[in-house]
């Protein structure tokens, strides 16, 4: 199956699990029965310049990031972590994050949660 760029839908969410300002979502799968029922998010996440995802907990599941462009301030269970385009980033089940485009470019990231 083959998804086209325009087929994917585009959700702007505003003060983001408390952030600041609006975060661009383009959802990557229509539904998590795309991922067989083991996870709910397949996205492209755009944070412009003083946005951000505010810090959360994942209780019952993991989210990935795989940074796109830009840099970024990460809250790694508390440590703040500067991040870059191609770096990695992992919340297991029962920690927290969340991330800050402290910059003057464009963050992208893609993330992906999956059920623990």
């Amino acid at each position: 199956m083959i998804r086209r760029a325009e087929e994917c839908g585009i959700e702007y969410r505003e003060h983001m699990r408390d952030g600041e300002g609006t975060v661009e979502l383009k959802s990557l799968i229509a539904s998590p029965e795309e991922l067989n029922n083991k996870g709910r998010l397949f996205s492209k996440i755009t944070l412009r310049p003083g946005t951000s995802i505010g810090y959360h907990l994942h209780d019952k599941d993991t989210e990935l990031f795989y940074f796109l462009s830009g840099t970024g301030e990460y809250n790694d269970n508390g440590e703040l972590v500067t991040v870059h385009a191609g770096d990695v980033a992992i919340c297991p089940a029962g920690t927290c994050h969340g991330i800050a485009n402290k910059g003057d470019e464009v963050l992208e990231l893609v993330a992906v949660i999956v059920y623990a």
